[in-house]
């Protein structure tokens, strides 16, 4: 698919320059000379500047007071046109006034502000903003988040137990009991644009705001092939038999960590049995239909999130750009 990388947090190019995780002194000398700085999450939520539909990342300096709940851990995300991106996790900073049933939820609408950042830079949710940032930023933000949600999540070394400690610019945890070495996972998973003649396969997922329907999509279980998930799991949710399947495009989603393979499934059979553990519902949408859904004129369903490679997908099904 000649478009592929047109997808969000794909395709900015950015030099992760992989050798200058291995020297310390040299990551710890720009943080210090102002060549690196730094992206604060707090609780996941990158620092932003900005109004909606034209945000940016807010980028500080290593002495800035917003960091000192970091402590002294930082990843390195990598060479940004000779600037040395960083990020850190804040995640110990206590916020005022924090709904905690907005946080992590679906799309967390809230926004943070730290007393020590640049005026009007707020925490914000990245789903909610990936579409307003520039493909360089959706990209370095997507690193940091995913990174950073490792590293909370694997603190301690899975062969004995004990605490690891975060090396190699933050791409690596070592444990220092054992000696094992531990790297940040990517969760592989399909996500798929079920076609059967002008008819395009959707389902929605259990707890989705009402009316959002998207593609289906599933994790890729050891030992399969990527054709072998998208035939299974569509098989598993709808009873829908799938033929040929074909990769389109993949898109970097740090939720927490997912690499999504955009895949072509023909159907073979259009009868559509639901797998209610799995899914709420699906539904055969023709492409006239689809594009009253996309146009915001559909009375029952609301348009895939823009941003996310389902929307990519069928906006370029819709377009017949899929070649």
């Amino acid at each position: 698919m000649r478009r592929a990388e047109w997808v969000t947090f794909g395709g900015s190019g950015l030099d992760r320059a992989g050798i200058l995780r291995q020297d310390q002194a040299a990551l710890t000398t720009a943080l210090a000379d102002g060549r690196g700085s730094v992206l604060p999450l707090w609780r996941g939520k990158p620092l932003m500047s900005g109004d909606a539909g034209a945000a940016t990342l807010s980028w500080l300096p290593n002495d800035s007071p917003v960091l000192a709940a970091a402590g002294a851990d930082r990843v390195f995300l990598g060479d940004d046109e000779g600037q040395l991106r960083f990020a850190a996790d804040i995640s110990a900073w206590v916020a005022a006034e924090v709904d905690e049933a907005q946080i992590g939820g679906f799309l967390d609408p809230s926004t943070q502000s730290h007393p020590g950042a640049p005026d009007r830079a707020v925490f914000r949710e990245l789903r909610a903003a990936m579409t307003w940032l520039t493909p360089r930023d959706a990209e370095l933000a997507a690193t940091a988040k995913a990174v950073i949600e490792w590293h909370r999540t694997h603190r301690y070394c899975s062969r004995c137990g004990a605490e690891s400690d975060m090396v190699e610019g933050g791409w690596q945890r070592l444990c220092p009991n054992c000696g094992a070495r531990h790297f940040p996972r990517t969760d592989p998973v399909v996500i798929m644009l079920v076609t059967h003649g002008n008819d395009v396969l959707v389902g929605r997922s259990p707890g989705w705001p009402e009316g959002m329907y998207s593609l289906l999509a599933g994790f890729v279980e050891p030992g399969e092939t990527l054709e072998a998930a998208v035939r299974r799991e569509v098989f598993e949710e709808t009873a829908v038999k799938i033929g040929a399947v074909s990769y389109l495009a993949s898109q970097p989603w740090p939720y927490p960590a997912s690499l999504m393979f955009g895949c072509w499934g023909h159907a073979l059979s259009r009868e559509i049995t639901v797998d209610p553990v799995e899914i709420d519902d699906a539904l055969w949408i023709s492409r006239e239909e689809m594009a009253e859904i996309f146009a915001g004129r559909h009375p029952r369903i609301l348009p895939a999130r823009k941003g996310a490679i389902a929307h990519f997908l069928l906006e370029n099904w819709l377009a017949d750009r899929l070649d």
